[in-house]
């Protein structure tokens, strides 16, 4: 199963690109990201992850407490993270609109299933960036999944995305006579006849039409659908979980999350002994994200 190679490969694409988020594709052109690099749009040292780990981790460790998917918990764990810097390395810096909503409506005691806001509006990338421990456990289900993103993003558009991520993950944990472009089939043949009725499905035309070829009209801002967008580009025009999240890094805008979102599938498509050990060496609090990560496969065996 190795957890490690996708939460791993997801916390060191977002370590990547923390230091140039926002920046344009452009500047990007002229001065590309190629090695794990620190300060920049934060300020923070090299190998500083952001919202994207630290929701990742947070989820992790509350499954890994309650010994079960416990939305509730799950949830207060988040705002462990955004009230008192639980599960970062040197405290908050970073944090979605939509995703800060949530929150707040929680510690104003909203019930933990209703706090994401459900407007058309509310479709970042912010639950699909921390959806990937999902796709360990057996048998999850696609009720279970759509509620874990509902914690912070509601909208129905944003639940399909995260179990169709989901479904991308668990084909390449399950099967390894695969490329990366039957993996992406296999998933939305399986979105396409289970929400075969919905209107939402409409979004995702172009990831089902596999027409993602022109990088021009591939867009890397934090819309949930150009996210998953760009990582498909990323992941179907490179051979190596180092060029692939390079490359999303250096399609500029939202670039931490793009890049740990493909550096999840890179990960796990690829290995964690194809991630370069200098970037792993890199990360502060690496050890205690390891240990993290074999504790949640042991109880990922054993449920």
């Amino acid at each position: 199963m190795k957890v490690k190679d996708g939460i791993i490969g997801l916390l060191i694409g977002d370590a990547l690109g923390v230091p140039v988020e926002f920046e344009r594709r452009e500047y990007l052109k002229e001065h590309p990201v190629s090695d794990m690099m620190g300060y920049g749009t934060y300020n923070m040292p090299p190998g500083t992850w952001s919202d994207d780990t630290s929701m990742t981790i947070a989820t992790m460790a509350s499954i890994i407490n309650k010994k079960s998917i416990d939305y509730n918990d799950i949830i207060s764990e988040f705002c462990e993270w955004y009230e008192n810097d639980a599960y970062c390395q040197y405290g908050l810096f970073d944090i979605g609109n939509t995703t800060q909503l949530a929150l707040i409506n929680y510690i104003n005691g909203n019930p933990a299933l209703e706090c994401g806001p459900d407007d058309e509006r509310s479709n970042g990338n912010g639950s699909l960036m921390r959806i990937l421990p999902l796709a360990y456990i057996k048998d999850i289900d696609y009720e279970t999944v759509e509620n874990v993103s509902a914690l912070t993003h509601g909208h129905k558009r944003s639940k399909i995305s995260c179990v169709l991520y989901i479904e991308i993950a668990k084909s390449m944990i399950e099967n390894d006579n695969l490329d990366i472009d039957g993996h992406i089939k296999i998933a939305c043949d399986k979105i396409i006849n289970y929400y075969k009725d919905d209107k939402e499905l409409i979004h995702f035309k172009r990831i089902f039409e596999n027409d993602l070829d022109d990088i021009d009209k591939i867009s890397s801002k934090g819309y949930v659908i150009s996210t998953f967008e760009s990582v498909i580009y990323c992941l179907k025009n490179t051979d190596s979980y180092k060029d692939a999240v390079l490359s999303a890094v250096n399609l500029g805008r939202d670039t931490d999350t793009v890049a740990a979102i493909c550096g999840g599938l890179a990960g796990i498509y690829y290995g964690f002994d194809s991630i370069p050990i200098d970037w792993i060496d890199t990360i502060p609090k690496i050890d205690k994200v390891l240990s993290l990560c074999e504790k949640y496969e042991a109880f990922c065996d054993e449920y």
